[in-house]
């Protein structure tokens, strides 16, 4: 028998896993802060719960896909958060990107209540999301990774057991700054070829046909070409996991130079956006100041 899920956050990733989970024959209970945002889902075969709280009360295994820390601790620990429903011999995977500290802290939480634990934060995007082709880094008991198997099955391509709680998360803000990198490279390298006078579809045919090439060219080189920039991983987002990231780094007496430049220009992106952008939108900074 497959076990009951509840899903808390209906976001840009959360409502394709919500689907995708419905499609594969899982009894699932959704909670979002907007509930509208479920109404399609309930056609689908989805209940809504009233609160968080209720939601984990309903599940066998919880999910949690949120935006940042602060979202995460009020659905966990807030009023009729999802630790006070939680059920004994239960599962709580927190797929949200947060730090590897809050990650531990939930673990602690969980353990308190008899429940175990995963911080699962997921990257490959709205189109990984709606394809099923999610990639997960996991951090937790590999007893509990095993436990929930199927349900990673339902919404990721692949899934890789890190360590103990954090590990997931520590992996994937690193990951993060990685693309966050190469993105503002590929901008960069876009605007100095162009002050050159060569067009950037050339630019991006030979980085796609030599050592430059990366998966990440062909999602946000179109929309470097474009100049348009509509949200598939949020600006925002990727603002908060470089700072994440950024802190991380003080806490371990790592030096990211790097990183510390990107999320200063990443920031002054977002300070001047006016709507929600794709994080490509770091192009916008070099299209105004030139090489």
């Amino acid at each position: 028998m497959k076990p009951s899920v509840g899903l808390i956050g209906l976001g840009l990733m959360g409502r394709p896993i919500a689907a995708n989970l419905l499609k594969k024959g899982f009894s699932l209970t959704v909670w979002n802060r907007t509930p509208e945002r479920a109404q399609a889902l309930v056609s689908e075969g989805a209940q809504v719960a009233a609160t968080p709280q209720k939601a984990a009360a309903a599940s066998d295994v919880v999910i949690v896909i949120v935006s940042d820390p602060p979202a995460v601790e009020h659905v966990l620990w807030g009023e009729n958060g999802a630790l006070g429903g939680l059920r004994r011999g239960s599962v709580l995977v927190d797929c949200s990107t947060i730090s590897p500290a809050l990650a531990r802290r939930a673990a602690a939480a969980c353990v308190e209540r008899g429940v175990d634990y995963l911080d699962a934060p997921v990257t490959g995007g709205t189109w990984g999301a709606e394809k099923g082709e999610l990639v997960m880094m996991v951090g937790g008991a590999a007893e509990t990774l095993k436990r929930v198997e199927p349900i990673f099955g339902a919404i990721a391509k692949r899934w890789f057991h890190l360590g103990p709680p954090g590990a997931g998360q520590t992996v994937k803000l690193a990951m993060n700054l990685l693309l966050a990198l190469e993105v503002d490279a590929l901008a960069e390298a876009l605007a100095l070829a162009q002050a050159g006078g060569v067009a950037g579809e050339r630019v991006v045919e030979v980085m796609q046909s030599s050592m430059g090439r990366a998966p990440v060219l062909d999602v946000k080189a179109p929309m470097l070409l474009e100049h348009n920039y509509p949200p598939s991983f949020p600006l925002r987002l990727m603002h908060k996991d470089l700072v994440l990231a950024m802190d991380l780094a003080k806490q371990l007496g790592v030096s990211l130079p790097a990183g510390s430049a990107a999320r200063e220009v990443y920031g002054k992106i977002l300070s001047s956006a006016r709507e929600d952008l794709d994080y490509a939108a770091i192009g916008r900074y070099w299209e105004k100041t030139g090489p």
